[in-house]
């Protein structure tokens, strides 16, 4: 166990989200989602793998929510699926999909976990889709209307709220690249997907405003970039690449302004997009920021003809996860320190909201290494003057992991998809140590069950 001291109040936790994890796709009157969609399609996830089972959290979540209770987790970061709220996106809440988070939630306020509510982790509903999905402006008025059902049922229990996880990730890999769903590739006239994306996260703080007194952020991906040489092409594409994945979805939110440079994501007219008062509404306090961190961007100049102006380069000379992905903890420390400089008082306090490794061993150091890892980064960007309030790895259990399918394994709990049996890692046993001893939580000393 890594010898870090936290203030007190700092809470550990774990995160989830639904399509990853819930199963049930076709019960309690949910609708299709576009991760429906795509995992279907044939070709486009590692063996065909769907969410349609995932780890039936739907049906386990009594004994999923033990499991956290166990660890001694203080908070539990989950996703709601909007496709159990509303199937068609729009309209009259579905009571079953209602009544199940409310179930949810009580269990975890039982167990003296805190919940932490995503209301949108990629599983759009598949028939705002068909409309146009996030190129559709009603998409956003669609979203607020959403988390105003949400918040009505739940908010006075929900601990924080979070608007959306990881829109850059959504719109580059969903949008652009196509390998994720929507599995769009757009390669102009990206803005739209941008700024709707951001005008739903502002309509939604002003929908969780009306119905909840709870905190409320958003979970950005964040990755600090590394130039590959001094040259001026790497230089500039490296700076394109930063805009896109750190400021982006960032700058409007804290500054009330895009970035510079932004008006290359658009061939029209920018102020057709961007409407009056919009920024106003995506510029909102918030009250906290959601960090998820996996590794730095080794950043290149495309080569000539290449429909990107950037390439992303293996970083080496560090280990790697099962997903071959460089482990470099200090690379959470530099971007932290980085939001802090660039943001300075208009910073927020930060949650993490999602940091993790895949690695397949029921002996896992490897993931305790990598949490131990991330939390020295954590430890020494607050030295350096960065309030982070909590930290949540991921993943509680073994999921879909999007395209990959079951592939990759980030759980702190092995699943067995055959016979959905969980098998707490050592790396299990290890954080629950740490829950309960490197940020002790008075109403669990001595009980580690909760």
């Amino acid at each position: 166990m890594p010898d870090l001291q936290f203030p007190p109040g700092f809470r550990f936790g774990v995160s989830t989200a639904a399509y990853q994890i819930e199963g049930a796709v076709a019960e309690g009157g949910r609708g299709p989602s576009i991760w429906d969609t795509f995992a279907h399609t044939p070709g486009l996830t590692r063996g065909g793998d769907t969410g349609d089972v995932a780890c039936d959290h739907y049906h386990r979540w009594e004994s999923d929510l033990d499991l956290m209770a166990r660890l001694g987790a203080g908070a539990y970061r989950f996703s709601i699926a909007w496709p159990r709220i509303q199937p068609t996106g729009s309209g009259p809440a579905n009571p079953a999909g209602l009544d199940f988070y409310d179930r949810l939630v009580d269990g975890l306020a039982a167990r003296g976990i805190d919940p932490l509510v995503t209301l949108f982790h990629w599983d759009l509903p598949q028939a705002l889709q068909d409309e146009g999905g996030w190129a559709n402006r009603d998409t956003a008025m669609r979203f607020g209307e959403y988390a105003e059902l949400v918040a009505e049922r739940l908010g006075d229990r929900v601990k924080m709220w979070i608007t959306l996880n990881e829109p850059y990730i959504h719109f580059a890999l969903g949008h652009v690249q196509g390998v994720h769903a929507p599995g769009l590739t757009m390669l102009s006239d990206q803005l739209p997907v941008v700024h709707h994306l951001l005008l739903a996260h502002g309509l939604g703080v002003s929908a969780l405003r009306r119905a909840s007194g709870a905190p409320v952020t958003l979970a950005n991906n964040y990755s600090p970039v590394w130039p590959k040489s001094e040259s001026d092409e790497d230089q500039l594409a490296a700076a394109m690449y930063d805009l896109v994945q750190n400021h982006l979805f960032t700058d409007p939110i804290l500054l009330g302004q895009y970035p510079p440079g932004y008006e290359f994501l658009t061939t029209a007219d920018v102020d057709s997009i961007v409407m009056e008062g919009d920024l106003e509404v995506i510029s909102q306090p918030i009250q906290a920021l959601g960090v998820n961190y996996y590794n730095p961007s080794l950043i290149a100049a495309a080569p000539e003809g290449d429909p990107l102006p950037f390439v992303r380069l293996d970083i080496e000379g560090y280990p790697k996860t099962a997903f071959d992905w460089p482990v470099v903890p200090d690379g959470l420390r530099e971007l932290l320190v980085g939001l802090k400089e660039r943001y300075a008082d208009r910073l927020p306090p930060i949650w993490i909201t999602e940091s993790g490794c895949s690695y397949p061993d029921l002996d896992d150091q490897f993931r305790i290494d990598y949490i131990a890892g991330d939390l020295a980064a954590i430890r020494a960007a607050m030295d350096a003057g960065v309030e982070v309030h909590g930290y949540c790895t991921w993943s509680l259990l073994d999921n879909f992991e999007w395209a990959e399918g079951y592939e990759q394994r980030f759980g702190l709990v092995h699943v067995d998809f055959d016979t959905q049996q969980r098998t707490p890692r050592r790396s299990f046993e290890w954080y629950r140590e740490l829950c309960t001893a490197a940020a002790p939580r008075p109403d669990l000393q001595g009980d580690p069950t909760g």
